[in-house]
């Protein structure tokens, strides 16, 4: 069955993001809308699409649990095969939908589809549970990768992610006082929403540059 992808930016653009969404909420979750929006206004075509078992939620009042990640991981390559995006192609997704595209970002990039991995908030370990990390694919990764992560996201702090071994092919941009979803409290930094994802758009827009110059 064909996917239905929701694109924002302009459609001549020649640099695309393919972001998947996280674990318990849709493509046209507030957070990945408001995401996607402040990356197309710097000129990215952004495309968005669901996994089956979000997708089947639409229509199915029972909400199915998400499978493992990795379960996920043929459905990430048949939405890349799907768009089928001309000029650059960046990977990624919002937390488990960043996981996934990290577990085939080394694939896609050698097989000459895919140029970066961008990650928007990534799960580096469950709420509360530290010990189990998900950083074991990380630390070989050899894809340019851009992750975005607030200081106080609890899938991984500034803190916690500072003393975990990753890949130098891995840079990681932090917002200041930011959830799972970028968000600041503004009484506490200082900073609004709008600011942080101006900062998340233009950290994307210059890892891109060097990417193409590259």
């Amino acid at each position: 069955m064909a996917l239905t992808f929701i694109f924002d930016g302009p459609e001549a653009s020649n640099k695309t993001i393919l972001l998947a969404h996280g674990a318990g909420a849709p493509m046209d979750s507030p957070s990945l809308t408001a995401m996607s929006a402040a990356l197309a206004a710097s000129g990215f075509r952004v495309a968005r699409f669901e996994f089956g078992y979000m997708a089947a939620r639409r229509s199915d009042a029972r909400r199915k649990p998400p499978p493992r990640a990795e379960k996920l991981i043929p459905e990430y390559l048949s939405a890349v095969d799907e768009l089928d995006a001309e000029g650059l192609l960046i990977v990624g997704g919002k937390s488990m939908g960043g996981r996934v595209a990290s577990m085939v970002a080394d694939e896609l990039s050698i097989a000459g589809k895919a140029h970066g991995l961008l990650c928007l908030g990534y799960p580096f370990h469950p709420p509360g549970r530290p010990e189990q990390l998900r950083t074991h694919h990380l630390v070989e990764l050899k894809t340019p990768t851009l992750i975005i992560q607030g200081t106080r996201d609890v899938f991984g702090t500034r803190e916690e992610v500072s003393n975990f071994t990753l890949s130098p092919a891995i840079e990681i941009v932090w917002l200041e006082d930011g959830d799972h979803d970028l968000k600041p409290r503004k009484r506490v930094s200082g900073f609004a929403m709008g600011d942080h994802l101006k900062t998340m758009a233009d950290a994307v827009s210059v890892w891109t540059g060097r990417l193409i110059d590259v």
